[in-house]
């Protein structure tokens, strides 16, 4: 995670960089004439913008007639999204925008993308987990998880927690936050609002899923700068405990963005390419599904209808990102533009 930051640093202070060749359709410039086989619904690409730049969007890749939407929220409000657009959650068709650089969360309706309100005053937050009329907001350098009130759209109150807190989730009664500047995820009391217990896993640990076993699984992109390498661990949520650990021998192997099919059963993640994982695994894959090559992967998620691997190349981190799809077996299908520096997806 750390290697990754220094990186688009160093570029944007640079602000010299290449393009890269990666898989192509035919127009990659363009969406594919053929829809998804069987899939309703949608994907927004969560496009991450410069640092600074004001210049993150919202795209809507239309998977019934593959038509192509490529900033949704500034058509519909004639106003730019904002800077750093880290993620996105939905409740029923509210959508709600989460805004690193801008200190907000634009909440729209997902239908057409008109703003419905805007949650203000958070100093940089990164994700979003509603529960009951509330809402988490991790933080990445507040030092504390914020609580949201949905009826309101307003910040009501903070979760004091050091360091740069990253993906959660809800498992019985429990909301688990990965932290990536620490060993440790954190547990959290959502009916009192307190962390109350925590658990020792590597370093970094960066995101978090849930299997169908309804066990947890967290990837930790540990820290080349601390000499600690990355893994990923399973923790059984009714005591807590790591019951599988499989570490990366090189401090250099940092791995991110965990993703998990609908059957929750197949895991996947980014390091030197898209690593696939079954949750019977006993050891990490020898050899990527997709070869990273010459592209530069930022972003990840499996459509849940086709299992299909959606895969965002942030290219060069100035110029149009582009998304490329897979077979579940890594065969590529095709590609088509996004916004600048793609990082994540939601599908609706």
């Amino acid at each position: 995670m750390i290697k990754r930051i220094l990186l688009l640093s160093l570029f944007l202070c640079c602000f010299i960089a290449c393009k890269k060749d990666k898989p192509q359709a035919n127009n990659p410039d363009k969406p594919p004439t053929t829809p998804e086989t069987s899939t309703k619904g949608g994907v927004f690409i969560i496009n991450e913008g410069n640092f600074q730049w004001g210049n993150a969007s919202l795209s809507y890749f239309n998977l019934s007639d593959s038509s192509l939407n490529s900033d949704l929220f500034k058509s519909a409000n004639n106003r730019p999204l904002g800077d750093v657009f880290q993620s996105m959650e939905m409740i029923g068709k509210t959508a709600y925008l989460v805004v690193n650089n801008s200190g907000k969360i634009e909440v729209i309706n997902s239908g057409d993308g008109k703003s419905i309100a805007t949650i203000s005053g958070l100093n940089s937050p990164r994700y979003f987990l509603p529960y009951k009329q509330k809402a988490y907001v991790s933080d990445y350098a507040g030092g504390a998880i914020s609580v949201v009130d949905l009826n309101s759209n307003t910040l009501i109150k903070t979760i004091a927690c050091k360091g740069w807190t990253e993906e959660m989730i809800l498992s019985n009664g429990r909301v688990y936050v990965s932290n990536v500047e620490s060993d440790f995820v954190y547990i959290l009391n959502p009916e009192t609002d307190k962390l109350t217990d925590s658990i020792k896993v590597g370093y970094g640990s960066n995101s978090i899923k849930k299997d169908m076993n309804g066990k947890l699984w967290v990837l930790c992109g540990g820290s080349e700068i601390k000499g600690k390498p990355g893994g990923i661990y399973r923790i059984n949520p009714m005591n807590n405990s790591i019951e599988a650990s499989f570490l990366y021998q090189n401090a250099n192997q940092n791995p991110f963005k965990l993703s998990i099919n609908a059957k929750g059963d197949v895991l996947y993640f980014i390091e030197n390419g898209i690593q696939k994982l079954s949750i019977n695994a006993t050891a990490l894959p020898a050899s990527p599904l997709i070869a990273q090559e010459s592209t530069n992967f930022w972003g990840l998620g499996i459509q849940p209808q086709t299992g299909h691997i959606y895969v965002a190349d942030a290219i060069d981190y100035v110029q149009k990102g582009k998304i490329m799809i897979y077979s579940e077996n890594g065969t590529f299908l095709h590609s088509f533009s996004a916004g600048v520096i793609p990082g994540d997806f939601y599908f609706k």
